[in-house]
């Protein structure tokens, strides 16, 4: 039994020291927040609403609207990301933001990667104390080029992470 207990235990040590060793990516310079310790991590399911509108040029074309998605926490929801942008959590806490950077996402039908800045909050909740919204992992969301009938809504399906942030 001694042989199992010590096999058991440095096959433990030998995959914890792997875990340790494999550290994430370093997010892009343009959406990093060196310094800052993460409030709280919350996954996005929803979508990225466009409307079709004249150009420029006068042809019609697909431009943002807002984004409508649900807030989740260990596969639970807890709030909700609409237009502003704005954040809201179930306890009663909420933020809204503006862009201070932006990198491309993983594939071309991928949104980019954002850090935003908080521009103002309520509650005292979860997201009381975040000064900084990073929007990671995303998948889906982006939808560019022609469309057909100006004053048209089209709803792309995207998830995304949100690493919400404070400054020390």
């Amino acid at each position: 039994m001694p042989d199992f207990r010590n096999a058991t235990l440095a096959l433990f040590l030998l995959l914890a020291s792997s875990v340790t060793t494999h550290a994430a990516e370093p997010l892009p310079e343009a959406i990093a927040a060196p310094g800052q310790t993460v409030v709280v991590t919350l996954h996005a399911e929803g979508a990225q609403v466009y409307e079709c509108k004249a150009g420029a040029d006068g042809k019609a074309i697909w431009s943002f609207r807002e984004p409508i998605a649900t807030l989740l926490a260990d596969g639970k929801t807890v709030g909700r990301h609409y237009a502003g942008p704005n954040w809201e959590h179930s306890d009663g806490s909420a933020v809204a933001a503006k862009v201070a950077g932006n990198a491309p996402g993983a594939t071309a039908n991928d949104i980019p990667w954002l850090k935003l800045e908080v521009t103002s909050r309520r509650g005292s909740g979860v997201l009381a104390e975040a000064t900084t919204v990073q929007r990671i992992n995303t998948k889906g969301g982006k939808r560019d080029g022609a469309c057909e009938t100006v004053g048209s809504f089209l709803n792309v399906p995207y998830s995304a992470d949100y690493v919400f942030l404070r400054k020390p």
